[in-house]
């Protein structure tokens, strides 16, 4: 079996963040990048998938984005077990889902990947339509919130999370695209053995095709973080009158 794990590079909780002299982006110049938690779960299911499946199986690495930002995210795929990695250059800051899902589509379709996993959704812009996008590009059956997989022969037995608690099982046919859901199992950390291995796997350098983009940022604000401090003072009967105003007024929390 043929596994694509798409992967992407985000900032790092504790970076800095700043926008850019446009106003429409972030300053990158001082951002630490890390890999998207969800794709870290999605790359553990497919390294799994291939563990079970004994020889035979591959599992292919997949990043798009600026070299500068994506260096370390796929050298890490590689490090925790991935076969080899497909890098595709593309040094615009495209955030466009379909744009993204396009480029990605265009340079794998040649591949003929049984099975591409994703992470349900990317923690900087959350809009969690990539992998579900990607299978209606390349003609492949999808299903998102995947908690469980199972292989069965020429088919993938799924199981999604619903509301209140449900669950739903699906099966489809391959080829499939799966987006995964953070916590489906506990991804590796790569050995020092992967580490130096990951150094003589193939990893190929793909040219972005271009796009142009149906939706883009106008303007981005970092929020404003401000402290008031506000002394209530009275008898006891105004005091409590004056927390309930603001928590159901000011505060909206009641």
């Amino acid at each position: 079996m043929k596994i694509a794990v798409l992967t992407k590079a985000i900032p790092s909780y504790e970076s800095s963040i700043r926008v850019d002299s446009s106003g429409s982006w972030i300053d990158e110049s001082i951002v630490n990048y890390v890999v998207n938690e969800s794709d870290s779960y999605a790359l553990e299911e497919a390294l799994q998938i291939k563990e079970s499946l004994g020889e035979g199986s591959e599992v292919v690495v997949v990043t798009l984005g600026s070299e500068a930002n994506t260096s370390k995210v796929i050298k890490d795929g590689l490090a925790k077990g991935a076969d080899r990695g497909i890098f595709i250059k593309n040094e615009s800051s495209t955030t466009d889902p379909l744009t993204v899902a396009k480029i990605f589509a265009d340079n794998l379709k040649s591949e003929n990947f049984d099975l591409i996993l994703s992470g349900l959704q990317s923690d900087d812009m959350g809009s969690g339509q990539t992998g579900v996008l990607i299978g209606e590009l390349l003609e492949m059956s999808t299903a998102t919130l995947a908690i469980e997989t199972q292989v069965e022969g020429d088919k993938i037995k799924v199981k999604r999370e619903l509301e209140s608690g449900w669950f739903q099982w699906v099966t489809l046919p391959f080829p499939a695209s799966i987006s995964i859901q953070s916590g489906i199992n506990e991804p590796r950390y790569p050995s020092l053995k992967g580490i130096m291995g990951a150094k003589r796997k193939e990893l190929n350098t793909l040219e972005s095709s271009s796009e142009s983009q149906k939706q883009s940022f106008v303007n981005l604000y970092v929020p404003k973080n401000e402290k008031v401090t506000e002394k209530i003072e009275g008898d006891a009967d105004t005091i409590v009158a004056k927390l309930m105003d603001i928590l159901k007024n000011k505060l909206k929390v009641i």
